[in-house]
């Protein structure tokens, strides 16, 4: 196996395993879609970031942009002005790096209140680690560094594929993303392991005890055998995924191997992702992997795929739900790392109905996330240290 390459957040493999090499065909391959409406442009917000990886912010926060930074800062863009101070530094406990650093943040649906929020980022033992911060009592831009209290931690085998995303769902409880542990192929077959966290969505309920509680509707609920944490399996690396903020449906971008990215999307009527087994690595994308006959019985295969052909990291988004731009409503954004595009679908009765790309929307280079403010509207950062609001032209 060769290095994985010293590139910031290049998510996708690069390795081959042992006895065969990840297959690389495009056959049947979609064309590009469509360019959307005119009716959207890039808006600057802030620049001068060191590679921003996610923006958010808390409930009803009208006035401030939370940003995340790579190295361990979370800065705050307040009534349109960076601010100088990080609300969190932490890059003294995070090891920083390729995929590794502070990669999520997740306000507590009770923000205002009670001034709690949730991290995930890689230790200095190159380890996940979920945890939660409280704001200063005396200044509402500054977090309490010393305030840290640990949700969950996971083994990380190999500096690759570590997840990242972290948000409260619509029904109050935590999410968070963890990849299959990196190398390559996920040749240890965590992704259908159930009794491993990696390369799943795990479901927690950090409201009523410390560390967290199982829900007790997660699917393992109340079984030894399995991890409890589980709320969906078979997953490269969902470096982003999001709810629909009007509907509750789960739409997952899922890093993949060597050949196929794709979307992923269970309804809220479905149960948005529960007990799911979206097929890493017994396919990737809607293909057998590596190639040959697989058993696809049980497993939910993608909406959407694209070859590398196209791109070659996929950075999933949001359904666009905020009022200043009528014409998007409804539609999915998503990016792609290395391309550098913004595509969008919508969906009605799990299938792809539109599709269109956005080169209004391309901020001229590698897409690291979107975003959503409290209003939801949408942004795009990039590894430039640009961030971007998604405008009405």
């Amino acid at each position: 196996m060769r290095p994985l390459p010293i590139l910031p957040l290049l998510l996708l493999a690069t390795w081959t395993v042992a006895g065969w090499a990840c297959s690389d065909s495009t056959e049947n391959t979609p064309p590009p879609p469509p360019d959307g409406p005119d009716v959207v442009q890039l808006v600057q917000v802030a620049s001068g970031l060191n590679m921003p990886l996610y923006l958010t912010a808390p409930p009803g926060d009208a006035e401030r942009l939370f940003i995340v930074e790579q190295g361990g800062t979370i800065r705050i863009v307040k009534n349109g002005s960076l601010l100088p101070d990080p609300f969190l530094d932490i890059s003294n406990l995070i090891s920083s790096g390729g995929e590794r650093g502070l990669l999520g943040l997740a306000f507590d649906p009770d923000y205002a209140t009670n001034g709690r929020f949730a991290v995930h980022y890689t230790d200095l033992a190159g380890n996940t680690r979920v945890s939660t911060f409280l704001r200063s009592a005396a200044n509402p831009d500054l977090a309490d560094p010393a305030s840290e209290q640990l949700v969950i931690a996971a083994e990380q085998p190999f500096p690759n594929h570590n997840g990242g995303q972290l948000l409260f769902g619509p029904d109050g409880y935590l999410y968070l993303g963890l990849g299959d542990g990196g190398s390559g192929g996920d040749p240890q077959g965590r992704g259908q392991d159930l009794t491993d966290l990696l390369g799943s969505i795990l479901r927690l309920d950090v409201r009523t005890a410390t560390p967290y509680t199982i829900p007790a509707d997660n699917p393992y609920a109340g079984r030894t055998d399995v991890r409890p944490e589980i709320w969906s399996y078979g997953l490269r690396n969902p470096w982003r995924f999001s709810f629909d903020r009007a509907t509750g449906d789960l739409y997952i971008g899922d890093v993949g191997q060597n050949a196929w990215e794709e979307v992923d999307i269970s309804p809220a009527s479905d149960g948005a992702g529960k007990a799911l087994n979206f097929g890493w690595n017994i396919m990737e994308g809607k293909h057998c992997y590596p190639g040959g006959s697989c058993d696809q019985a049980g497993l939910t295969l993608p909406v959407l795929e694209y070859d590398h052909g196209q791109g070659c990291s996929i950075t999933g988004g949001y359904v666009y739900r905020g009022a200043a731009i009528p014409a998007i409503q409804g539609q999915y954004f998503y990016g792609d790392y290395c391309g550098g595009w913004v595509r969008s679908i919508r969906v009605e009765g799990g299938a792809v109905v539109e599709s269109f790309q956005w080169p209004a929307l391309s901020p001229g280079g590698a897409i690291t996330s979107f975003g959503e403010d409290a209003a939801g509207e949408l942004y795009v950062t990039s590894a430039g240290g640009l961030v971007f609001r998604i405008a009405p032209k």
